[in-house]
């Protein structure tokens, strides 16, 4: 089939044709060799990597080439490189001078490209490329779930059939038969397909909100700490001034007032760690309390079935022509030997599997054969 499938980030957004509106008319603001990483007239799905800003991570090397004009980082140490439709890149200099007029042939596979069909690279293969942006596709347009069918056997087909269809995408096969299938699907099934997309949007909402309030309530924790914090330290900066006050001002000794001020600054710190700690004394509380409860310990019932051990059917020898374990045996200091191992219960272990298998029947299920124990 194809290879591994891409996890949840090949979602993502994509951007159609029905935009070049905007992008026209702010290309005045862009200089003659930049290209603009679009789209083709249908949907290019590209951009598998993206930061924590949700920008496109853009995939270069120091080995980079441009495949039409062979100019390298040497020559040119701002080459920058897009992929097209057709997964082959060419350097901004070229994707101007060959498509600026208009639509044109890659220079590489001869299929008709514009300016916009180049998007910027993620991957450093471009095998990965392609199937990122496939399975994107896929994702995006075969989004029914296990619930939209009659049986859990259909939904596997219908998994399969998809996977077949990727897997044609992928590799070109058969392509033409391949996207008028799709084609039907997506018109049988706009209805099923738009109401998905909702409910992954609206999980995905839900999602951001859960996230945001968790964050929120981060952000009020760490105020609440820095309040605490800054209450504390203006509490400590008053006792340090009253007690200067007093050792000023009080005819007893020193010694005397700084020892009470230790003592109201340990009772004060007991009073905010305790307030601090309720919730983790209260868990501890309820643990200890589980502990203590008695908790009915019913008799031990030994096994009462009619267990045979074999020991009747066999005796055990002293001494096997055992190559095996010759090194265990003459292992006078126990080097090879773990705690408690004894080469004789290992004899004695294989000589009872041995004769517990006498009474099953041979593979030979053919009624001549006669079982023995001898």
């Amino acid at each position: 089939m194809s290879s591994t499938k891409v996890g949840g980030w090949l979602k993502g957004a994509t951007v159609k044709r029905g935009g070049l509106s905007s992008q026209l008319a702010s290309s005045s603001r862009l200089t003659p060799n930049t290209a603009q990483p679009q789209t083709t007239s249908l949907s290019m799905f590209s951009g598998g990597v993206k930061d924590s800003t949700g920008k496109t991570q853009e995939y270069s090397s120091q080995d980079d080439q441009c495949p039409v004009c062979k100019s390298d980082r040497y020559l040119n140490p701002k080459l920058r490189l897009l992929v097209s439709s057709c997964y082959h890149k060419m350097c901004e200099s070229c994707i101007d001078r060959l498509f600026t007029l208009g639509p044109a042939p890659c220079p590489v596979c001869s299929k008709i490209l514009r300016k916009m069909a180049f998007a910027p690279q993620t991957f450093e293969d471009l095998t990965v490329e392609k199937e990122v942006a496939v399975r994107r596709r896929m994702h995006k347009d075969f989004n029914k779930r296990k619930e939209d069918f009659i049986d859990l056997k259909s939904y596997n087909d219908y998994l399969e059939w998809v996977e077949e269809l990727t897997f044609n995408l992928i590799n070109d096969i058969d392509v033409a038969e391949t996207e008028a299938e799709i084609a039907q699907f997506k018109a049988e099934n706009a209805a099923i397909i738009e109401q998905n997309m909702q409910t992954d949007e609206r999980a995905a909402q839900e999602l951001r909100e859960e996230e945001e309030r968790e964050r929120a309530e981060r952000e009020a924790r760490m105020r609440e700490m820095r309040s605490q914090e800054d209450a504390e330290r203006a509490e400590r900066e008053k006792e340090k001034n009253e007690l200067i006050d007093r050792l000023q001002s009080s005819d007893a000794p020193a010694h005397k007032l700084v020892k009470q001020a230790r003592t109201e600054a340990q009772k004060r710190v007991q009073r905010a760690t305790a307030g601090l700690n309720l919730g983790a004394r209260s868990a501890s509380q309820l643990l200890r309390s589980r502990a203590a409860m008695a908790v009915p310990d019913p008799p031990h019932v030994p096994l009462s079935d009619d267990w045979w051990d074999y020991s009747d059917r066999f005796t055990l020898r002293d001494n096997y022509d055992d190559p095996m374990s010759d090194a265990v045996r003459a292992d006078v200091d126990g080097i090879f030997r773990a705690g408690g191992y004894r080469v004789k219960e290992s004899w004695e272990r294989a000589i009872r599997f041995a004769v517990a298998g006498l009474d099953l029947r041979p593979l030979d299920s053919s009624p001549d054969v006669v079982m023995s124990t001898a």
